[in-house]
């Protein structure tokens, strides 16, 4: 119990482990499905973040979208320059597990792609998603620019509505300003891709997010 306690508890920036100055990604890692390395913004592209639990199901619903042009699985949100996934499953880093989104926005929009990210988890769980629990498991979003926060602001009162409706509790993500985003190692870089059979706990939360008719 303890240990689960101290899992779920954000450590402080003095308390985080030291980490690196150098990736854990050996360049160049190229994508599974859109054949490119996974550090390149396509151009035209723009950049999203999003965490939702285990990156490796996350990475995957959005990588299947229409409009996304590449992806990549990596940390941030947290203290610790360049973790290994054991550090950040430590809970001693401060990261979450989270996706880099590239995409087209003349092809699929900023709000669309929010869609997919409330839909496929519960962002009322804290520090924990299903029975993943830890501190990198927390649901998160970091914006590029007002622009990104204003969306995601709007969306997010619009989502806690049909959830409150629904029964659920209060939306628990954390919404920041982008900061560092560091690449996680090969082998997570689009697993169900490399393990079709393997762990994914993302699907339908059973409350859809309608979005307005005009986007931003």
């Amino acid at each position: 119990m303890f240990f689960t306690r101290a899992k779920s508890t954000l450590v402080e920036p003095e308390q985080a482990l030291r980490g690196r100055t150098s990736s854990v990604l050996v360049n160049p890692t190229f994508h599974d499905i859109f054949g490119i390395p996974v550090q390149k913004v396509p151009e035209g592209s723009e950049v999203a973040y999003f965490a939702l639990g285990c990156f490796w199901g996350a990475e995957k619903l959005f990588w299947q979208t229409p409009g996304v042009t590449n992806t990549a699985a990596g940390y941030a949100g947290g203290f610790t320059p360049n973790p290994t996934y054991e550090e950040v499953c430590s809970a001693r880093t401060g990261h979450t597990e989270i996706v880099k989104v590239s995409y087209d926005p003349n092809k699929v929009s900023y709000e669309q792609l929010l869609k997919i990210f409330f839909e496929n988890h519960d962002p009322t769980q804290g520090m924990r998603q299903g029975n993943d629990v830890g501190t990198q498991y927390r649901s998160a979003i970091y914006t590029y620019d007002d622009a990104q926060r204003d969306v995601v602001k709007r969306s997010r009162e619009i989502y806690q509505n049909s959830l409150h409706g629904a029964g659920y509790g209060d939306i628990t993500t954390e919404i920041d300003e982008a900061g560092p985003f560091y690449y996680a190692e090969d082998y997570h870089q689009q697993y169900l891709a490399k393990n079709p059979h393997g762990y994914c706990n993302h699907g339908f939360c059973q409350v859809g997010y309608d979005a307005p008719a005009a986007t931003a």
